[in-house]
């Protein structure tokens, strides 16, 4: 008999949490492209897209002629992706799931993708050796992470400080964008990674307009500025420090958000 999953409620507030995200899928299809085209992924190649969320990876890939699946935790952003698909006219699979427990049979794709979306997978070994479950051996895995050095490894750090702490042994997301990290969470499943690294640029016309968008779309920092609506000094003084975290990266009515690409070949 299977045990129960330790981090239930917390699996439940992520479903519910990024059901806002959908706004700002649009600005991640160029790393979508660039996700693609990096993984190598040609036509005819099976595929699963893990946290595909509104299926920008997943609708790309389906266009380079690949046969693809996308699996998300969250019903709402599934619809999103439906609807993309049938605007780009691709025949996708579309699964409500858990990156930890991947329901597909073992060797099942010759390729597994993920834009941002397994990172928030409590438990890397888990997700990781799923992931690698469902691979054929010699497929590839691929994936884009946002870097703790960075503008968005940071900004979760910010909003991680202010926030309740999660459940013990959930590993923070931002590990998922170091190298070293990687490589050890890959272990034996896979022959050493290979990185490539790009910028996401998000239009804004101010920091503060930036800063608005980021807290109607992206589910921790609407979940925290809801929390502290009751506390007007401390909701001001948040938001003073993420426009002071911001500034850095803002020139040109453009806020660049440095990404990590992963790349590896299954054992």
């Amino acid at each position: 008999m299977s045990q129960p999953d330790p981090f239930t409620d917390l699996k439940q507030r992520q479903r519910e949490m990024w059901v806002s995200f959908t706004p700002t899928a649009m600005f991640t299809t160029p790393v979508a492209a660039h996700l693609v085209a990096f993984a190598g992924i040609v036509p005819g190649a099976h595929v699963l897209d893990v946290g595909t969320g509104t299926g920008v990876v997943a609708v790309t890939a389906a266009r380079a002629g690949a046969r693809v699946t996308g699996l998300d935790l969250t019903p709402a952003l599934l619809e999103h992706a439906r609807e993309n698909a049938r605007i780009a006219r691709q025949d996708i699979v579309w699964t409500e799931g858990d990156a930890e427990n991947l329901p597909y049979p073992d060797a099942s794709f010759d390729v597994v993708t993920s834009q941002f979306g397994h990172m928030f997978a409590p438990r890397p070994e888990v997700a990781v050796k799923e992931m690698r479950r469902v691979l054929k051996r010699g497929g590839r895995i691929a994936f884009a992470t946002w870097p703790p050095e960075h503008f968005i490894g940071r900004m979760f750090v910010l909003v991680g400080r202010h926030s309740p702490p999660p459940p013990p042994g959930a590993a923070p997301p931002p590990q998922w964008g170091s190298p070293a990290v990687i490589a050890e969470r890959l272990g034996a499943g896979f022959e050493p990674p290979f990185f490539a690294r790009g910028t996401m640029s998000f239009p804004a016309l101010s920091v503060e307009h930036y800063r608005r968008f980021m807290e109607t779309s992206i589910g921790p920092i609407q979940k925290l500025v809801e929390a502290l609506a009751p506390d007007p000094p401390k909701l001001a003084a948040l938001r003073a420090e993420f426009d002071d975290l911001v500034r850095p990266y803002y020139a040109d009515n453009v806020v660049r958000q440095d990404y990590l690409l992963t790349r590896a070949t299954a054992r």
